[in-house]
Parts: structure tokens; sequence; C-alpha cells
């Protein structure tokens, strides 16, 4: 690399600091980044409650129940050595 080329790119990093220190310095900028806080703090404060209907927390308890179930049909096919249809007589 040439001086030229050097001197050009440390130019153009000076310029992108300097650009963004103004920015840090404006009062708009620093009051978005209050504000963002401001919205992490709020979603924190959610707390799972139970709805009536289509909502998270019934789709991640009715996730753990099917987890559980379907955990029991492998250890009854484990432990009885046999298909879990056989097993409960539907086959």
């Amino acid at each position: 690399m040439n001086s030229k080329e050097e001197q050009t790119n440390s130019e153009v990093t000076n310029v992108e600091n300097k650009s963004s220190m103004e920015k840090q310095k404006d009062a708009n900028y620093i009051n978005e980044q209050t504000e963002d806080n401001k919205l992490d703090e709020k979603s924190m404060d959610l707390k799972d409650e139970y709805k009536f209907g289509w909502g998270s927390y019934s789709e991640i308890t009715n996730g753990r129940f099917a987890m559980i179930g379907f955990l029991a049909i492998i250890l009854i096919e484990l432990f009885s050595k046999q298909s879990f249809l056989k097993w409960a007589g539907i086959l």
C-alpha cells in the first residue's frame, strides 16, 4: 500500500468516528436509546398467565403434556417388549 491509500483510509475512518460521536451527542439519539431500554424492561415484566383459547401459555402446556405422553409410550414399548397398539389392545 502506498502512503496516499493509507492517508485516504485514515481520513475515512476519522470522518466515520466524528459522525458517530456527533450522533451520540445528539439529544434525540440519547432519548431513542432510553426508550429502547424502557421497552426491554416492559418485556421482562411479562408473565405467563392462562388465557382461554389460543395463547402461548396454552401451547407450551400442551407441548409439555405431549412430550410426557410420547415418553410414556416409549417406556411402555421398552418394558413390555411389544408395540403400544398391541399392548393397548387396539391391534
